[in-house]
């Protein structure tokens, strides 16, 4: 499996290449009044609304500096207990240092079996001779209660 590798607070993070639709460079946000923090903005892509989060801010408590190597992560957002057949809508993820990607094979990721209520994105892990890396689940970073409010007006994406 090939993974995408990113840096959140010196962390390293990994997500399924699977679930990228692209990489962009950061782009300028337009800002959402009364957002929680962690909603850096929304912009226009290919004539859709992608809400951006921001991974730093999300996961640290404080925003992702402004690097060269900062990128927004375009994803396929199915969402946390999907079950019906639909097309993803696409979520933009922001985050530094993302300037790797990784092949593992499924029996090399590990499960930590510690569960955290507030992080139900946090995956199992992946060691290699760098350290640790946390697999992101994608369906699980927004609530049942975020989906509804954040992508309610951006509409599905399916046109990638």
């Amino acid at each position: 499996m090939l993974l995408l590798i990113l840096s959140i607070n010196n962390e390293r993070y990994a997500i399924e290449s699977r679930q990228v639709v692209e990489v962009i460079p950061l782009v300028i946000l337009k800002s959402l009044p009364h957002k929680p923090e962690y909603i850096a903005g929304v912009f226009n892509y290919r004539g859709r609304i992608v809400p951006v989060i921001d991974l730093s801010e999300l996961m640290a408590g404080k925003p992702s500096c402004e690097n060269f190597s900062t990128r927004i992560v375009l994803v396929k957002y199915w969402g946390k207990n999907s079950t019906e057949v639909r097309e993803p809508y696409i979520l933009g993820l922001m985050a530094e240092q993302i300037v790797e990607t990784l092949q593992k094979s499924e029996s090399e990721f590990v499960d930590s079996n510690i569960q955290i209520d507030a992080a139900p994105y946090l995956g199992k892990m992946i060691v290699d001779t760098q350290g640790m890396i946390q697999c992101l689940r994608i369906e699980n970073l927004l609530s049942e209660t975020q989906q509804v409010n954040l992508l309610a007006e951006s509409g599905r994406n399916a046109e990638f």
